[in-house]
């Protein structure tokens, strides 16, 4: 990356101590500008078609008797927005709520939906659910082929994008879902690890799903945040195997109550409904 790409991340909350706030405090959002690694990817001047799918599990504030309250959010925001919210920023966004008094949840929702647009630089979905509401989502699992099982030799963990090929014993076009679990990334700032189940949806000639795990366990080593680790992904595939139709969709486990669910789509079709899913690692 540029020194122009990295400037940004000295100002940014991430792994730094901070001071948690409790009453609401709009200004502790933070931007990351999404331009931040496109200008590293394939085809960078083409847009983005897809969401980013958060859940926030630690949402909570004071009625105006005092009694707190507890709620289960998601937001969802759209790849084409200007900025991504930092995810420590967004954590102490939440928790500024917490000794705040609302007059109902519509108010916290609409207040909630006004600052992530702001931020985000686009309009922003919030729903907030009731906890026995939100239990209704049982624990699922994605569908589609699960390639962990391949027998590989693993002998690099960096990422490798010259590592995808087609399968050379297929000829004729196919359309499946490749799934793997075993997905793991680092924290651009920390170099924590970030875990994550990803699903590959494509049509066109086969890929070689042997060299596809490669590529996925060579993110190991990684730095990158979750939603341009998944937009890397699909411009690899998109730029390298070029299929026809593409979506590329991982659901990283929690992290200070939030988990992030990037989904990435070469067609507008593809952008179906993924909110349902919730995996037994989130």
């Amino acid at each position: 990356m540029s020194q122009q790409n990295t400037s940004i991340l000295p100002e940014l909350k991430l792994g730094k101590s901070t001071e948690y706030v409790d009453q609401y405090d709009a200004k502790q959002l933070q931007a990351v500008p999404r331009k931040l690694m496109r200008d590293s990817l394939p085809n960078k001047n083409q847009a983005f078609l897809g969401v980013d799918i958060w859940t926030g599990y630690e949402i909570s504030w004071l009625s105006q008797s005092g009694k707190p309250v507890v709620y289960i959010g998601e937001f969802t925001f759209s790849a084409n927005s200007a900025n991504l919210v930092e995810s420590k920023s967004f954590k102490l966004y939440l928790n500024s709520f917490n000794q705040s008094k609302f007059d109902s949840v519509e108010q916290v929702t609409a207040l909630m939906q006004q600052d992530l647009s702001a931020c985000s630089g686009a309009e922003v979905e919030v729903t907030l659910y009731p906890l026995g509401q939100f239990a209704k989502r049982r624990v699922t699992y994605l569908s589609g082929d699960c390639i962990d099982e391949i027998d590989i030799e693993i002998s690099s963990y960096n990422y490798n994008p010259d590592l995808l090929k087609l399968d050379s014993h297929k000829s004729e076009l196919v359309e499946e879902t490749l799934v793997s679990h075993l997905l793991k990334s680092n924290c651009l700032v920390t170099g924590q690890p970030d875990w994550a189940s990803i699903e590959i949806c494509y049509q066109g000639q086969a890929f070689d799903k042997a060299s596809v795990l490669q590529y996925l366990i060579g993110f190991r080593n990684h730095n990158e945040f979750h939603e341009h680790c998944v937009e890397r992904i699909f411009r690899d595939l998109e730029s390298r195997l070029k299929p026809q139709k593409l979506s590329v969709y991982a659901r990283y486990t929690r992290r200070g109550g939030l988990d992030i669910n990037p989904l990435r789509v070469s067609h507008m079709s593809l952008l179906k409904d993924k909110t349902a899913h919730r995996l037994v690692r989130q």
